[in-house]
């Protein structure tokens, strides 16, 4: 289990604490492009414990400032969204995106002060139907990051955001927890259930993987494996700084699929999915034609509201004890849950706001979760103390050395022959890879950790 003293590094994301000031490092995900109009309504965004006003100006640029008026912190959502700036309502001053004051207009103009005045502002850019803000202290921020599933092209990809409540750091768990899958999502199933084809019934067959973890220039990754018919079935994945993960439910050669956990605050995340439309997933189809009950149900969403926390909410949630039908659960699915995200969702959030640690008794099949939890509270130590960069910040294109998926072998290899094999012969639509050099040689593999 974690100490105390690591837990509440991992888990408070606040402005001046250490895992805080480690995410400002970075470019973090805030909305989708098309939230944003131009001349249009501000948008409330909760990031980092901070409460901000998103708004796209006349010309397009998008501006992200602290939703307090710098001269009586009435709230900038209800300003106006016109001519290039944001007017507070309260006495008409307007701010641009960057959080100068243009105009004081109930202030005499031999006392105009507005270039004393500004409002607090984030650099914020677009790329890919994304909008992306830097909270940091870098007068000039770092590169956007060369993240495989952001570089795609708008058009070839799906994004969608869902938000959860409850922390960061136990939602995103849930993506480098490599045995659950049998359990929560398939554990009515037997491998003779589904079809003969494909490599879904591997992780069931054998729900008990032999487990590889190492700490890498990007964060941590693992590879799983599991010998079933004569065959090794393997599944790596991969944490990322600060708050990314690849996970192996896809074909490795194709499986370009990124989340981004992006904490709100200590108790809620928005959770940005990227998933490129040529990665194709196995249909998951029992042998007698039916889908897989629980598996396949899409997520619904709750109407967006403007409140802080009005974005992105599944309309099953706490409240509805996420529609779950005990019935099916009784009979058909493993949780009578319907989906495999709702139930991710149930799991996480039913932790409570923040995971207690001390209650926890990790064990062999959690050795991801305990060195990624560690690298974390390295590196936000390392900056803390020594002003260390963070992870990939200097060297950004370490990023394109990982992706998460499955497959394969008809032979027992070592873990790192086995990845390296599939990055040599995996499917690069961006081309960014291979451009950068960026292979994952055997040499340069690290070390398990122990």
């Amino acid at each position: 289990m974690a100490s105390a003293k690591d837990s509440e590094i991992l888990t408070q994301v606040g402005a001046g604490t250490p895992m805080g000031d480690l995410m400002r490092q970075y470019w973090l995900p805030a909305a989708m492009s098309g939230e944003l109009k131009a001349n249009g309504e501000p948008l409330r965004l909760v990031l980092l414990g901070e409460k901000l006003i998103a708004f796209r100006d006349s010309s397009g640029r998008v501006g992200i400032l602290d939703h307090r008026c710098p001269h009586r912190c009435a709230s900038l959502f209800f300003g106006r969204n016109e001519q290039d700036g944001l007017r507070c309502v309260y006495h008409g001053w307007k701010f641009d995106i960057a959080g100068r004051c243009l105009e004081m207009p109930n202030v005499p103009p031999e006392y105009d002060y507005k270039h004393k005045v500004r409002a607090k502002s984030y650099p914020a850019c677009e790329r890919n139907g994304l909008v992306w803000v830097y909270m940091g202290p870098r007068a000039q921020p770092p590169g956007l990051p060369m993240l495989e599933p952001a570089l795609m092209p708008e058009h070839e990809m799906r994004i969608s955001f869902t938000q959860r409540e409850c922390n960061w750091m136990q939602a995103l768990e849930g993506d480098i927890d490599t045995t659950h899958l049998s359990f929560l999502h398939f554990g009515m199933l037997q491998a003779e259930d589904l079809q003969p084809v494909g490599i879904a019934r591997f992780g069931i067959a054998n729900r008990a993987a032999e487990l590889k973890v190492a700490a890498t220039p990007w964060g941590t990754m693992y590879g799983a494996s599991r010998a079933v018919e004569n065959l090794i079935y393997w599944r790596f994945a991969h944490f990322l700084f600060p708050c990314w993960t690849y996970i192996p439910n896809g074909e490795f050669s194709h499986h370009i699929l990124g989340r981004a956990w992006v904490p709100m605050d200590d108790t809620h995340t928005m959770v940005v999915l990227l998933w490129w439309k040529g990665d194709l997933p196995e249909k998951r189809i029992r042998k007698d034609g039916q889908p897989i009950a629980g598996a396949g149900g899409a997520p619904k969403y709750l109407p967006n509201t403007s409140d802080w926390y009005g974005r992105w909410r599944l309309a099953a949630n706490a409240s509805n004890d996420y529609e779950i039908d005990r019935e099916v659960q009784r009979t058909r699915s493993y949780t009578g849950l319907d989906g495999i995200n709702l139930q991710d969702q149930a799991i996480t959030e039913s932790m409570g706001p923040i995971t207690d640690h001390a209650w926890e008794h990790l064990g062999p099949s959690d050795l991801m979760i305990i060195q990624t939890r560690r690298r974390l509270v390295q590196a936000a130590l390392a900056l803390r103390e020594h002003n260390q960069v963070p992870p990939g910040l200097e060297a950004p294109e370490c990023f394109l050395r990982a992706r998460g998926g499955d497959f394969v072998t008809d032979h027992e290899m070592d873990w790192e022959q086995a990845y390296d094999l599939q990055l040599r012969t995996m499917e690069d639509p961006t081309g960014r890879i291979r451009q950068s050099g960026a292979t994952y040689g055997h040499s340069e593999m690290p070390q398990a950790a122990k």
